[in-house]
């Protein structure tokens, strides 16, 4: 039952995978009502018969980058036109390593435009183009920081009465060599956690002294991890703030939000 899963009792809302890590299929496994399945690159997208399994029994999303061939809807949208009627799209400007020059330098704002004409329940993704998915008014898709619980309660101030969706690595344990097994190379990458970094230092479980402080310290801030019960109140205090779903990337692999 949802209630007594893992997922549920660390207070996730939402499971999201990366098609080159795992079999998006096993997400059948995972008692969650909604799967987010990240863009990779189009030879990674999972096939028609994948996600209409899946939408069987959860709500499916896919991550669709709308400057790329494929998805573009002021362009080649062929892609786009044969995901199953039940999978909804999450829409996101398209991160550079997945796109041509080309693509590159296509206009988001009139794209993500395009694309909420035909499917006004679509989430866009934040990353990149903060105010330019702000405008469109949809489900806003976060990327978990440092900041996040502060701005969420900022934009509720102001009055935004939008859902916002966050979006964040999560870790199920406390044991520190894991949890920077699985998310340090991630943090690292992360602009105040790279500058914060003793120069040539290892991100993984060998880090040490100063390095290993500020993974530690990032993880905490850039990802879920520890126990269900810590991770439950991680999610908590997002939601207080104002988050209304939580999405979990499982960083250590399915199985443990299979159980």
């Amino acid at each position: 039952m949802l209630a007594t899963s893992t997922v549920a009792r660390a207070g996730l809302d939402a499971v999201a995978l990366k098609p080159t890590e795992c079999d998006v299929s096993t997400a059948a496994s995972i008692p969650v009502e909604t799967i987010a399945i990240d863009y990779e690159g189009r030879e990674h997208v999972p096939t028609h018969e994948t996600l209409e399994t899946l939408a069987g029994d959860a709500d499916v999303l896919v991550t669709t980058p709308v400057r790329a061939d494929g998805f573009d809807p002021l362009g080649d949208d062929s892609i786009v036109t044969d995901l199953p009627d039940a999978v909804g799209r999450v829409l996101v400007a398209g991160h550079p390593a997945y796109l041509t020059d080309e693509e590159r330098d296509r206009a988001v704002a009139p794209r993500l435009g395009a694309a909420l004409e035909t499917d006004s329940d679509a989430w866009v993704g934040t990353e990149s183009v903060e105010r330019i998915a702000m405008a469109t008014g949809a489900t806003q898709y976060d990327l978990l920081s440092r900041t996040t619980p502060r701005e969420l309660r900022a934009l509720r101030s102001a009055g935004f009465t939008g859902d916002v969706a966050v979006y964040a690595p999560t870790v199920l344990t406390d044991d520190d060599d894991a949890i920077l097994d699985a998310v340090g190379d991630y943090v690292s990458r992360r602009r105040p956690v790279s500058k914060a970094l003793p120069e040539d230092a290892a991100v993984d479980a060998t880090a040490t002294g100063r390095a290993r402080e500020v993974l530690l310290k990032a993880a905490d801030d850039y990802a879920l991890v520890g126990t269900e019960a810590e991770i439950r109140e991680q999610t908590d205090t997002l939601r207080e703030a104002g988050a209304t779903t939580v999405v979990g990337y499982p960083a250590r692999g399915l199985e443990p939000f299979c159980e």
